[in-house]
């Protein structure tokens, strides 16, 4: 879900503000960490005559606290589809004016089929990402690729699993054979149970250091985000991934307007300027995460059209699935992860 970008947000906004007037209009995007090419910023900015300040948070429920706490001046958010299902719910999100978003042609139907809005009333995807597995191959002998590699009491402390409750019980779920989406109580009190016990082998839950811990050594074996993985490969080439056997999840981070948003012609400009097929294409190249955009991707290389872990093979992508809305019970999943995180 993210480095992908190679400077700091707060750095990126400082450069992004050098030479603005004071009447310059700026959007505000609140997105995940490191997760667009700079250089495509700088250019919407002078498409646009407006600058952009990037600001970042580290997990949807980070996020969802932060706007449920009363933080105003977004115009633009980037979330994971299933809580923009919630922040919709909640009358957070406007709708969008399709006649501002000719771009939205080029989105994948095959994508549209599986999405959550597929009609893009509210919501428009920006990146597809998959969980997977990371490891230094010559350090993980006889590696399998499947969850049960949380298991390996040879690799204890030289391991990290992402710190966020429905990647990691999801993750859980699917070595068990459930589905990543369950609400049954019973199988998701086993999935924690799980969990627990590769707690035991772990370093830490950890959503953003376990990239560079592992490029450098620091850790042999990571549960991380596909393009995260991609992007410190480039930096040590015993890096390794792989998508587990029993299947994984998909996470879309749509792009979505709330409805306390002042630039929202802005929003919307940066929105079909992001599905221009060769943004999208360059985006997907730069972070390695696949944007859904059909016409990007011809655009794309040879390199990245052929990866499996971008473009998931058919056997694994049938066994993965789009983390979805669990209602009520995301309580339940809160409940759980809160045992997790309290166990010794």
């Amino acid at each position: 879900m993210n480095a992908r970008i190679l400077i700091p947000a707060l750095a990126l906004g400082a450069t992004l503000l050098a030479g603005c007037g004071d009447k310059t209009p700026t959007l505000h995007f609140y997105t995940w960490a490191d997760y667009i090419k700079p250089e495509l910023v700088q250019r919407f900015e002078q498409e646009h005559g407006c600058r952009v300040i990037i600001d970042t948070f580290d997990s949807n429920e980070a996020m969802y606290a932060k706007l449920k706490a009363g933080a105003t001046g977004y115009d633009l958010l980037n979330p994971s589809s299933y809580m923009v299902k919630l922040l919709k719910d909640q009358g957070l999100l406007q709708d969008l004016d399709r006649s501002l978003l000719p771009n939205l042609a080029n989105i994948d139907p095959e994508y549209l089929r599986i999405a959550m809005d597929p009609e893009m009333k509210h919501s428009v995807p920006y990146m597809l990402t998959n969980t997977g597995i990371g490891y230094l191959a010559s350090r993980v002998p006889d590696f399998d690729p499947s969850w049960g590699v949380f298991d390996r009491s040879d690799l204890r402390g030289r391991m990290t699993m992402l710190n966020d409750m429905r990647e990691t019980l999801g993750g859980a779920l699917k070595f068990l054979g459930y589905s990543l989406n369950s609400t049954n109580e019973y199988e998701l009190a086993a999935a924690r149970d799980v969990v627990i016990r590769w707690k035991k082998n772990l370093a830490k839950f950890e959503n953003e250091q376990y990239k560079t811990g592992l490029a450098s050594g620091e850790f042999t074996l990571v549960h991380g985000y596909n393009g995260d993985i991609l992007q410190v490969m480039e930096a040590n080439e015993d890096i390794a991934f792989a998508v587990p056997k029993e299947g994984t999840s998909i996470s879309c981070d749509d792009l979505v307007i709330p409805t306390t948003a002042k630039e929202v012609a802005h929003a919307h400009a940066f929105i079909n300027f992001l599905h221009k097929p060769d943004v999208a294409a360059e985006n997907t190249e730069f972070i390695g995460y696949l944007c859904p955009n059909s016409a990007a991707y011809p655009l794309m290389s040879e390199e990245i059209r052929n990866d499996p872990s971008i473009f998931l093979a058919p056997e694994i992508k049938a066994k993965s699935e789009v983390i979805g809305d669990v209602g009520e019970s995301l309580a339940l999943y809160t409940k759980m992860w809160d045992q997790v995180k309290a166990a010794e």
